[in-house]
């Protein structure tokens, strides 16, 4: 996963990927679960323009206190 800091309390993730023979082992889902978890821990909010992670804040509705 990479993020760009924008300001002092938000990120933009922009990119997830898991490597090859990885996919749909529920990697991607464990960062993005840990970018929010890092999220509530320093009152930081994500934007999540990685489709990926957007799909996954689309799908679990308790991360979204940190959009």
């Amino acid at each position: 996963m990479t993020f760009v800091f924008a300001g002092d309390n938000k990120i933009i993730i922009d990119h997830t990927e898991v490597n090859p023979g990885n996919e749909g082992k529920g990697f991607g889902k464990k960062m993005v679960t840990k970018a929010v978890e890092w999220a509530r821990e320093n009152d930081i909010k994500i934007v999540p323009l990685c489709p990926f992670a957007k799909s996954v804040f689309d799908k679990v509705p308790d991360f979204r206190d940190v959009l």
